[in-house]
């Protein structure tokens, strides 16, 4: 019964998601036309005009538009996107590849960064070297991403010219993996500073917590040392919460991720969205938000069912 509850609301949510996004993205302003035919659209008389609205299907009533895109939508039918003349499915196709790769490994970097860091830290309390890890995280903690991309790229591609600053590839260099990785190391860098001290302090805070109970003492007491009470009993207890923790944060790094690709011109889901929302991009838009909000709440019953494994009592 717990499991069809929860199939309920997931499906509910994703329902109340494609209308929202639906409808907010028709209430902003600008124009869909231009997405599709460029700058013809000032030359278009009123009638013509009309017939373009009436062959994109822009010309229905909101609601008529919503539940036919849902219709379609049933059949695995997205619709075209109005910028790249084809199936929008196919343009998202192409494209996130790169973006898991990058958050991909982002995430990967983050989190093994974060438990060691965090490890390190809690090993070495209140002393020199955890006091300055904790002041430098919580500086490269508050740079916005955004800004930390811009002065990356301002060092490193504009005046020292060591790495590319924008694109996945070289042009012609599809297949070079030493090309993609010299294109990766700059958005990557961005992504994992500015997540890295965040987690690697809740690393850090949660095995202090675990080191301050009771069977810790009596480890101690009975002779055991630190280093075997760290990794055999602190370490294995908490790491329950720390793969809970690693599920509900994949919605943080994905939208860092996004932040990033705009700001390096990578091809990936994040500069996809910019563009769509940009040109108005209706049916590229609504299958991007919808991927992403379907992987926001997979996660998050991801990271219910590993709390619900922890302690019965926060299962649903």
């Amino acid at each position: 019964m717990r499991y069809i509850k929860r199939l309920f609301y997931f499906v509910l949510s994703i329902f109340l998601l494609s209308a929202v996004v639906f409808y907010v993205s028709r209430l902003a302003p600008g124009d869909p036309l231009v997405s599709y035919y460029g700058d013809r659209v000032e030359k278009m008389s009123p009638g013509e005009r009309e017939w373009a609205e009436d062959r994109l299907g822009l010309h229905d009533p909101v609601s008529v538009q919503y539940f036919r895109w849902l219709e379609k939508a049933f059949h695995g039918d997205f619709g075209i996107s109005y910028k790249y003349k084809t199936d929008a499915a196919d343009v998202i196709g192409g494209r996130i590849g790169n973006t898991l790769l990058l958050g991909g490994l982002g995430f990967l970097l983050v989190f093994g960064l974060a438990l060691l860091l965090g490890v390190f830290c809690a090993c070495r309390e209140d002393r020199p070297a955890d006091r300055v890890i904790c002041r430098v995280g919580v500086v490269t903690g508050c740079i916005p991403e955004f800004w930390l991309a811009l002065v990356l790229i301002l060092i490193f591609a504009v005046h020292l010219k060591w790495l590319p600053g924008s694109g996945a590839y070289t042009v012609g260099g599809e297949a070079g993996a030493a090309d993609r990785i010299r294109h990766l190391i700059l958005p990557l860098a961005v992504v994992v500073i500015s997540h890295l001290w965040y987690y690697a302090y809740m690393v850090r805070n949660m095995l202090l917590d675990e080191m301050g109970k009771d069977y810790v003492l009596l480890a101690k007491a009975k002779g055991l040392k630190g280093g075997s009470v760290l990794f055999g009993h602190c370490l294995r207890n908490m790491f329950p919460s720390y793969l809970g923790m690693m599920a509900i944060s994949v919605p943080h790094i994905l939208g860092g991720t996004y932040i990033v690709e705009v700001v390096f011109s990578y091809p990936g889901l994040g500069t996809l969205a910019y563009e769509s929302a940009r040109y108005k991009d209706y049916n590229l838009l609504m299958l991007l938000c919808m991927l992403s909000g379907i992987v926001v709440m997979v996660c998050n019953i991801a990271a219910q069912a590993v709390n619900g494994r922890i302690d019965p009592r926060t299962g649903m």
